[in-house]
């Protein structure tokens, strides 16, 4: 299927200027505004699949560069900041008519959830969520993925060293587990299926909650 084209817009916020590289799909139902960890960028592999995955399903993917990011920093901004920028950026992401699901992976999961409700996002997407720093499941952040407010689905590595499926509290959110992945979905050698096979079940999970969410 050839996509249209992506587009590269800037956008300035008060936590300095951000990027939005735009996937469109033809006759789009839906935006999905996908953001960063705090390690890497928007070439990270699950962000790039959803990009090429979702357009056909009639689902708009808006893969969104924090400030810090753009600016060429190596070290994520402060939570209140982060927000900051999405916050800013939001207007730039609200097409006419169609509803807009906030996502990110790892600290731009958390972004998400902590804005959803005053955005007014149609749902949240979690990737990989940091339910607590590796090692200390003493320091929870379950509280901003329950306070959501809004339909969410979290994709989560199985052995993700941020939390594991079975830690997650039970809540109002979906959860898909993807076998054997770690924090970047990366799959061990003798995992049982293989990356790409990982990835297609990222791309089929999250491609069927948005299609169900835009009807």
């Amino acid at each position: 299927m050839g996509g249209m084209t992506t587009r590269t817009e800037s956008v300035d916020t008060p936590a300095g200027e951000a990027r939005i590289t735009w996937h469109p799909a033809p006759g789009a139902r839906l935006v999905l505004a996908v953001s960063h960890g705090a390690g890497g960028g928007i070439e990270a592999r699950d962000l790039t699949a959803l990009a090429a995955a979702l357009p056909p399903l009639g689902i708009t993917v808006a893969l969104v560069e924090q400030p810090w990011r753009v600016a060429g920093k190596k070290v994520a901004a402060a939570p209140k900041v982060l927000d900051e920028g999405w916050r800013g950026l939001w207007p730039a992401l609200v097409e006419p008519g169609l509803p807009v699901v906030a996502g990110g992976r790892s600290a731009g999961a958390r972004v998400a959830c902590r804005t959803a409700v005053e955005l007014d996002a149609a749902g949240v997407l979690a990737l990989a969520f940091p339910l607590h720093p590796p090692g200390r499941p003493e320091s929870s952040r379950a509280g901003e993925l329950t306070g959501a407010g809004r339909p969410t689905l979290v994709v989560q590595g199985g052995r993700d060293p941020f939390g594991r499926p079975e830690e997650f509290p039970e809540g109002a959110h979906t959860l898909v587990e993807i076998p054997f992945g770690d924090h970047g979905f990366a799959l061990p050698k003798r995992a049982d299926l293989t990356q790409e096979e990982a990835l297609d079940m990222i791309t089929a999970a999250v491609g069927g909650w948005l299609t169900g969410l835009a009807a």
